[in-house]
């Protein structure tokens, strides 16, 4: 993967941090708006970011005032296929329907209504400037939430106040966000980068293996009663492959000695 602050394609931005890979939307003067070449940008790095074992942790943010508008309507307009180039499994944005191993982090660094929301909501965890809004407002122009938001914000707040937000199409603020338990933290105002790199770094520093596996299950049976045998199948599963590891011998090594583990991702 390239190192800091090199242009991976003109639509995204990468940069690495230690563990921390950092995902840049650059759209800007469309307030990152969503078109193919920003979809194809950000699918692509995510495939390289989950391919690379220095990488532990994936943060999407925003150039500029905006985190994403949503999609480009001058692209939809002119015919424009706004998918991923080869790859429209991934989704909205490149990112809303591609599954990642690693966490991700959505870093809400400003406007982030319909489109923008629907990306927070395709991430594990979220932090948001506290100037920042949320919300589905694709009622109000004759559309609906398709890019997954109708489906997730009813898995991650309660029912009648998820129906409300897409019915209404009124936006949320930021503190209203997490009161919901919508996103993880509300960041001052232009820190919202450097919060989520804190929480990142917090996720980073753990055997990574142990994360992808915990990340995993708890999407995997999100939705299934804790008495449902196939559950306790996946979690033996997923015993087998975490229990038998070379870091599930070094934690523990690590710790009687007194020194950092040193994780080897096996």
């Amino acid at each position: 993967m390239p190192e800091q602050n090199e242009t991976t394609q003109s639509a995204a931005l990468w940069e690495r941090r230690g563990g921390v890979g950092i995902i840049t939307l650059n759209r800007p003067a469309a307030l990152n708006a969503v078109n193919g070449a920003l979809s194809t940008a950000v699918g692509t790095l995510l495939e390289q970011a989950d391919a690379d074992p220095e990488v532990r942790v994936v943060v999407i943010t925003g150039s500029g005032r905006a985190f994403c508008a949503g999609a480009d309507l001058k692209a939809l307009a002119s015919g424009e296929n706004t998918a991923a180039d080869g790859h429209p499994e991934w989704g909205f944005a490149g990112y809303a329907q591609h599954w990642v191993s690693k966490p991700t982090i959505a870093a809400v660094n400003g406007f982030a209504l319909g489109g923008g929301t629907e990306l927070v909501l395709a991430s594990d965890l979220a932090v948001v400037d506290e100037q920042a809004k949320l919300g589905l407002p694709e009622v109000k122009r004759g559309l609906f939430a398709a890019a997954g938001g109708v489906i997730r914000l009813q898995q991650q707040i309660p029912k009648k106040i998820a129906l409300e937000i897409a019915l209404t199409g009124e936006p949320i603020t930021a503190a209203q966000a997490r009161e919901l338990g919508l996103v993880n933290r509300v960041a001052p105002a232009g820190t919202v980068l450097e919060v989520a790199l804190d929480l990142a770094e917090q996720i980073a520093v753990n055997a990574p293996l142990s994360v992808r596996e915990s990340k995993a299950m708890i999407h995997r049976t999100a939705s299934e009663s804790d008495w449902d045998g196939e559950v306790w199948k996946a979690n033996t599963a997923a015993i087998a492959t975490i229990f038998a590891s070379a870091d599930a011998l070094e934690g523990p090594t690590a710790f009687a000695e007194k020194r950092p583990p040193i994780w080897q991702g096996r």
